[in-house]
């Protein structure tokens, strides 16, 4: 259950409605807010954020430190973080081109959320795997999970 925005503790006024709606509500279909979350919670952004938090790095550079991307999904990736203000691109004006990605300072933050979840999947990872080999289930075989357990 998720609280209501427009609802105040004892110590808080109300919250305006134009407050609430810049806020916005994930858990509504035309949430604004499930785009961004989309763009930084998917498989390639979630490691864009966490491999740029030690610096700037170069599109090749990046290619290699997250291993497995292909050039047209870096590209789409770094283009929705940089269109949410996550992500800077820097095109320097030379021969053979040179462009640098670096987090903005809001991406920064949100990189530090992310590999703090990321850190704890980590650390949970004997649990997890204990649980895949207790239902006979490898995370390849995500997409073939049978939906009749699915709630709903």
């Amino acid at each position: 259950m998720t609280a209501d925005p427009s609802s105040s503790g004892p110590d808080e006024r109300p919250a305006s409605l134009s407050e609430i709606l810049q806020r916005g509500d994930l858990m509504t279909a035309a949430c604004p807010s499930r785009e961004v979350l989309k763009h930084m919670t998917s498989r390639w952004g979630v490691l864009v954020l966490i491999a740029l938090l030690p610096g700037t790095q170069r599109f090749s550079e990046l290619r290699r430190t997250i291993r497995g991307v292909n050039e047209r999904m870096l590209a789409q990736t770094l283009q929705w973080l940089e269109g949410d203000g996550i992500v800077q691109r820097r095109a320097f004006k030379v021969v053979p081109p040179h462009v640098e990605y670096s987090l903005t300072p809001l991406g920064r933050e949100a990189a530090q959320r992310v590999q703090g979840l990321a850190d704890w999947i980590e650390a949970n990872m004997p649990a997890i795997t204990a649980h895949w080999n207790a239902a006979g289930v490898r995370p390849e075989q995500e997409k073939s999970r049978p939906t009749d357990r699915l709630p709903g």
